[in-house]
């Protein structure tokens, strides 16, 4: 299935779902992190074939792993500024097509940029983060199983029955229905057995001495992390409509949520993957809000230190973040992934009978993007 048919899809669920008059939407933002040959575009050609009013413009961001988040906060800020009363926010990546890197990343391919910025890649990173901060290889392997244990759990359960839409065919036959990157099988003891995926790459490459040079307290670096704590390569959609009250009222739509704030931060591009705690500290500052408020919380799972350190420094426990697992089991496709679990997050919110939640991505060259909704 081509990358603008797959983003179409959940365009077409809006639309029915809402018996929408595509006429009234003002503008669609579609993240997407390698929009280059069949994704070029993306946004104006998946709207028109979702069958939208061909007056509905369209426009494709790249905020990196963050896009599909930060598509839906385009479109809250301009609702939110008076500008448009009606749009949708989402993202698209079709990684088995157009892999990971295929538009290519300044920092990593010019050696002078490499130089400057201390760069090293994300995986490095990410056992960066699990040195300096000291989670054990165990820790991380039982967080990564818990992933799949609860993705497991509430697939079983049907709670992510209202969000997921099934791929169709021109033929009307059923491609796809549920994910298939899930692995319910995987213990901590069997992702004890996997071998550390960075160490060669960091050793050949040099890249342990730049960790070296820019943090010199650390005496070595240690790889902990491998294909089974870390994101899932997939493809995948995911659109969010979103409305002001007059625009709401005009298309006949019964608002679940409201937008209460979103903010972007970055940090140090070597370490990368820290900032998504600072930028939700950004994000509850502006909704006159702190961590005690929200009830629940979604972060990307790109790597399990990720998510470890993210509850470390905001003191979560783990019965609040991520209960229906995350990208470790599900899969993480780049540009959607944002909008993914902002949608999940709410579904669960409304299943539980709770306000406030908070969705957050740690994003390349150290940056992070979160968004704070409450039910209405």
């Amino acid at each position: 299935m081509a990358p603008v048919e797959l983003a179409a899809t959940p365009l077409r669920a809006l639309r029915t779902r809402n018996n929408l008059n595509t006429s009234l939407v003002e503008d669609v933002a579609i993240g997407c992190v390698d929009a280059i040959k069949d994704e070029a575009g993306v946004g104006r050609w998946s709207v028109l074939a979702a069958g939208y009013d061909e007056r509905v413009p369209a426009v494709v961001l790249n905020r990196y792993c963050g896009s599909g988040l930060e598509a839906v906060n385009l479109i809250s800020a301009k609702i939110m500024a008076g500008q448009i009363d009606l749009g949708i926010g989402g993202g698209v990546e079709h990684m088995s097509r157009n892999p990971m890197g295929s538009s290519g990343f300044a920092a990593a391919t010019d050696p002078m940029l490499a130089a400057d910025f201390h760069f090293v890649p994300q995986g490095v990173s990410t056992d960066l983060i699990a040195t300096k901060y000291g989670f054990t290889r165990r820790q991380l392997d039982t967080f990564a199983a818990e992933s799949q244990r609860r993705a497991k759990a509430a697939w079983d359960a049907g709670h992510f029955a209202r969000s997921v839409v099934p791929v169709i065919d021109r033929n009307g036959l059923t491609i796809l229905e549920r994910d298939e990157h899930l692995r319910p099988e995987t213990t901590a003891d069997s992702l004890g057995k996997l071998e550390p995926s960075f160490a060669k790459v960091s050793k050949l490459a040099g890249f342990d001495r730049v960790v070296l040079q820019r943090y010199p307290e650390i005496e070595r670096l240690h790889y902990f992390h491998h294909a089974g704590n870390s994101s899932g390569i997939v493809d995948g959609a995911a659109m969010i409509l979103l409305a002001s009250k007059t625009g709401a009222d005009q298309a006949g739509l019964r608002p679940r949520a409201r937008i209460r704030s979103f903010a972007a931060c970055a940090q140090d591009p070597t370490i990368m993957l820290t900032a998504p705690a600072e930028g939700c500290r950004i994000a509850l500052k502006k909704a006159g809000m702190n961590a005690a408020d929200v009830d629940l919380w979604e972060i990307n799972e790109a790597f399990a230190a990720v998510a470890l350190f993210f509850m470390q420094e905001l003191g979560l426990t783990p019965d609040t973040v991520n209960v229906n697992g995350g990208a470790i089991a599900m899969g993480h496709p780049l540009g959607a992934t944002g909008a993914v679990i902002l949608g999940t997050l709410l579904d669960e919110l409304e299943r539980r009978n709770q306000s406030v939640g908070v969705a957050t991505l740690c994003v390349a060259g150290g940056m992070a993007v979160a968004t704070v909704i409450e039910r209405v």
